[in-house]
C-alpha cells in the first residue's frame, strides 16, 4: 500500500536514505525541491516554496520513501517553458514497479482539488519511462523544447482534468 504524505521531520531517516540512494546512483531528482543539496532534512523542509505542494511516496508497510512528487501551483518563466506543474522522481531501486504512474494519478487528484484543471507535465525527451507514465495518465503531447542551460530536449504534455 502506497500513499502520498506531506514531508515532515518524522520521516527524516527515510528522506535521507532516499537522498543517499539517489546521490549514489545519479539522476536529476525532479520534483524533490532540490533535496540533493540538503544533508539536513529540517533545512530542506524550511526552504519548501509556498506555491508548491511537496509529497513523499511512502510505502506504508516499511515506511520507505519510494519517491517524491511536487505540484507547482504557479509558474515562473522556467516552469512555464520547461518544468510544468508536476515533477516527480522514483528511487532507483524501486523503478519499473508502476509507482510513478499511480502517484502521478494521485497528484492529478490533488491538482483538481487546487483547481489546476489543465496540467502541464514535462519529461526529458529520452526518458521513455516518464513518457509512458504521462501517457498512462492521459497526457497529450504538445511539443518539444530545448533547454539551453542543461542542453536537454524536453517533451511537453498536457493532461486535461474533468471539469
Amino acid at each position: 500500500m502506497m500513499k502520498l504524505v506531506a514531508p515532515t521531520m518524522a520521516y527524516d531517516r527515510e528522506i535521507q536514505a532516499f537522498r543517499k540512494e539517489y546521490l549514489e546512483n545519479g539522476g536529476s531528482m525532479d520534483g524533490s525541491a532540490h533535496l540533493r543539496r540538503f544533508e539536513d532534512t529540517r533545512a530542506w523542509l524550511d526552504q519548501l516554496e509556498q506555491d508548491t505542494s511537496q509529497f513523499l511516496f511512502l510505502r506504508e508497510e516499511d515506511k520507505t520513501v519510494v519517491g517524491l512528487i511536487q505540484i507547482r501551483h504557479r509558474f515562473n518563466a522556467f516552469l512555464e517553458r520547461y518544468g510544468g506543474h508536476i515533477g516527480y522522481c522514483v528511487r532507483p531501486s524501486e523503478r519499473r514497479k508502476g509507482y510513478a504512474t499511480a502517484r502521478l494519478a494521485q497528484a492529478l487528484q490533488e491538482c483538481a482539488r487546487l483547481k489546476i484543471m489543465d496540467v502541464l507535465v514535462t519529461c526529458l525527451a529520452d526518458n521513455e519511462a516518464s513518457r509512458r507514465t504521462i501517457l498512462a495518465n492521459g497526457g497529450e503531447y504538445e511539443s518539444q523544447v530545448f533547454e539551453p542551460e542543461s542542453g536537454s530536449r524536453i517533451d511537453r504534455y498536457w493532461i486535461h482534468l474533468p471539469r
